[in-house]
Order: C-alpha cells, then sequence, then structure tokens
C-alpha cells in the first residue's frame, strides 16, 4: 500500500523524494481541512466561500499531482507544476493576510451562519493553516526543482557524459596534476 518510489538512484534523490511526498501529504491535509473550516461557517458557501474552496481544490490537485509526477519519476509536468504551485502559493499568501488583517469584514463577505466571535475564530484556524500552505508550496517547489535537477543528472549520466556524477568530488586527480601550480588545489 502507499507510492512505490525507486530509491536506486542514490542517497540524496530518494531523500528528496520522500521529503517532498510528506510535504505534499501534508498539504493534501492542510487544504482539506481548510475546506471543512470554510464550510463550518457556511454549509452552501457565498461567492467568496466558494473562491476559496475552489484554491483549496487546486491547491490539493497540485499537490495530488506533484505526488504522481514523483512517485512515476517523469518530469512530463513539471512547467505547469510549477505555475500551479507558485499561483496557488501567492493566493494562499494573499488569503492568509487578509484573513490576519481583516477578519470581521472577511466574515461579513462569506456571509456566516455562526457569530461573529466563533466565526473570527474559525477563519484564524484556517488563515493558519493558510500560512502553513503558502510555506510548505515554496517548500514543494524547491523540492521539485531538486527532483528535476536530479532527473537531469542521471539523464546525462546514463548517456555516457561526465555530468552524471553524483557529488561534486573530482574523479580523477591525475587531471589536476597536469594543470599550472595555481590550479592545482
Amino acid at each position: 500500500m502507499g507510492l512505490s518510489i525507486d530509491t536506486s538512484s542514490g542517497d540524496e534523490s530518494s531523500h528528496t523524494h520522500r521529503v517532498f511526498l510528506v510535504s505534499n501529504y501534508i498539504l493534501l491535509g492542510a487544504a482539506s481541512s481548510c475546506i471543512f473550516l470554510t464550510l463550518s461557517l457556511r454549509l452552501i458557501p457565498s461567492l467568496i466561500g466558494a473562491l476559496l474552496i475552489l484554491l483549496h481544490i487546486i491547491t490539493i490537485g497540485g499537490a495530488i499531482s506533484g505526488c504522481a509526477a514523483a512517485s512515476r519519476g517523469g518530469s512530463k509536468f513539471y512547467g505547469a507544476h510549477m505555475v500551479a504551485t507558485v499561483l496557488t502559493a501567492i493566493f494562499q499568501g494573499s488569503v492568509s493576510v487578509l484573513i490576519f488583517t481583516r477578519p470581521s469584514d472577511f466574515l461579513n463577505h462569506m456571509k456566516s451562519y455562526v457569530r461573529e466571535e466563533d466565526g473570527v475564530v474559525i477563519l484564524k484556524l484556517a488563515g493558519g493553516l493558510c500560512v502553513l500552505i503558502f510555506c510548505l508550496e515554496w517548500v514543494v517547489l524547491t523540492l521539485a526543482f531538486f527532483l528535476n535537477y536530479y532527473a537531469y543528472v542521471e539523464r546525462k549520466g546514463s548517456n555516457g557524459n561526465s555530468y552524471g556524477m553524483r557529488s561534486g568530488k573530482v574523479q580523477d586527480d591525475e587531471d589536476l596534476k597536469s594543470y599550472p601550480w595555481p590550479f592545482q588545489v
């Protein structure tokens, strides 16, 4: 059960895969929790609530596609995933700032059924999750970049080029001895 990841490529790549998957799973949980918190303010959401739920659904879709891409090892949709992640991160950050700076106005636009004091508490919980989502989106972006880089290095290494080195260490010290003295380190 779960995702199977090919970890034969190296320790750095497999560790990055695991952190990427865990970050995406946390994103899934936080976004779905935000949906339920939004629905707890009003069961049939207003336009603002529906847009907030749509933002979290897009976040969930990005996390699912990220998990699928990481488990397949392909980078076919890498660019689309990066663009969607950047846009959702920007919107999540904007929503969190809006929630924390003007919670009562935001609650009035959502046309909530709950009391204002309770609604503000629920909104601040959702705002905290939006901050978590914002930070995790940038972590996921960074990890996706590293995973794409590792895949690129492995592809170049399988073609017989010298780009396939897994570390920055010099492979052949004999080549360095032929350089002039200032370049020998």
